[in-house]
């Protein structure tokens, strides 16, 4: 069998050309790093797997108690308050953590981006690979909390896949910014978990979108992951709100304008990289 040699050529204006291009022949690289950065998470802890069980528990049962036992937030449909926060969850869990990571990765891989030529799209890219296996450590989990209320899943749950496709359309497009800036300005990456705490309080994981007055809810919906929380409770839970409405149009646009915005500022600011990493 004959061994494929792949020539790189350097020239002026060639890796712009090419660009789209590399991303297809360094596709090895991709499945690397994600298979590394995956290992890297569940190998090099204490508890490895059992994290990704824990937190979205822990984080069900103090939200049920906060917002539904003391300021008694009611749940959509029929469904128990604890189901209706694990089902907000799930998005905002995935969201969360593949925009943390996502933004760090480069300086995380700053050896590899010093010292080798590729599409640095790749390093925030595979880090997201992460998040997407936490996820589904956490829906695994959601089949166990439906069990324990004893509540049968709707056929719209068949659904899910569709929502989990957007959420990657935010959770790529502010990591990628965030990842760039955090090259150029350091002090980004101490930014960033205060940005995802707010998040948290503001994205309705602990509460109803219905709970919000008409005369806000356009402002609340330029949240890009709001849409996605009610399109998964629409999925989950028998009588929630149909997320599909004008507000709907808002939130996929503001996440589509980001990560268009996202890749032209990371491909201007990609060429410095090297330099300054």
């Amino acid at each position: 069998m004959e061994n494929k040699i792949h020539h790189l050529i350097i020239e002026p204006g060639r890796s712009g050309k090419n660009y789209w291009g590399d991303l297809w022949r360094y596709k090895e690289l991709f499945y690397i790093l994600s298979w590394r950065d995956i290992k890297v998470r569940y190998k090099q802890t204490i508890i490895g797997t059992l994290w990704a069980i824990i937190r979205p528990l822990l984080t069900m049962i103090i939200f049920t108690v906060v917002f539904g036992r003391v300021a008694g937030m009611k749940s959509e449909g029929d469904s128990p308050y604890a189901l209706m926060v694990f089902a907000g969850l799930l998005p905002w869990q995935f969201f969360s953590t593949a925009f943390s990571t996502a933004s760090d990765s480069l300086i995380t891989n700053s050896n590899l981006i010093s010292k080798v030529y590729f599409p640095r799209l790749i390093v925030p890219a595979s880090a997201i690979i992460t998040s997407l296996v936490d996820f589904l450590i956490s829906f695994a989990i959601l089949f166990l909390v439906m069990v324990f209320y004893q509540y049968p899943p709707h056929w719209k749950i068949l659904l899910l896949p569709f929502f989990t496709f957007l959420t990657f359309i935010p959770s790529f497009g502010f990591g990628l910014y965030l990842s760039a800036l955090n090259v150029k300005y350091r002090d980004f990456r101490y930014v960033i978990p205060f940005i995802v705490q707010i998040g948290l309080y503001i994205s309705p994981v602990g509460f109803s979108s219905t709970s919000i007055p008409e005369k806000w809810k356009l402002l609340y919906y330029l949240n890009p992951i709001v849409s996605i929380i009610d399109g998964f409770r629409w999925c989950i839970i028998e009588g929630a709100p149909n997320p599909f409405n004008k507000y709907f149009v808002i939130s996929f646009a503001v996440s589509l304008i980001v990560l268009i915005y996202a890749l032209i500022k990371f491909r201007k600011m990609e060429k410095t990289f090297a330099d300054i990493i």
